[in-house]
């Protein structure tokens, strides 16, 4: 049992380092890492249901609400129940949510940059990440 030699603790602690990278170019958004989550979805498509965000980041309603609640208050969303069914909660961008695609344009640069990887590399590493999610949710 040595810590450096548990996979889990190398993904944890490399959570933490992108948070330390993504902290000052999110923060010229005035983003929190999650709520740029959403937007980077909601810029993918536009105009989806609280539970079809959930489903794409991992989140439960009971997480993703507070996040939407708040982006909206920051005008980059709007909420509206569903017109054929009031069960469900659509979000859409607002033009002030569109807007902020273009100063976002440079995050995913600055990650890049500061991995130091080559772009097939990171291809790689996050393709193999990814299999390893779905291992573990099955």
């Amino acid at each position: 049992m040595k810590l450096d030699n548990f996979l889990c603790f190398a993904i944890y602690s490399t959570n933490h380092a992108f948070t330390r990278v993504y902290k000052p170019l999110l923060d010229e958004l005035d983003l929190t890492y999650p709520q740029y989550l959403v937007m980077v979805v909601l810029w993918e498509k536009d105009d989806q249901t609280v539970g079809s965000l959930g489903e794409r980041l991992f989140l439960e309603s009971s997480t993703l609400t507070p996040m939407l609640k708040r982006l909206e208050a920051m005008g980059y969303i709007s909420r509206l129940r569903d017109r054929t069914d009031e069960r469900q909660v659509r979000v859409k961008l607002t033009e002030s949510g569109r807007a902020l695609r273009e100063k976002a344009e440079n995050v995913p640069h600055g990650i890049a940059n500061a991995t130091g990887m080559e772009p097939a590399e990171l291809v790689r590493l996050k393709q193999e990440i990814a299999t390893l999610r779905t291992s573990l949710l099955r």
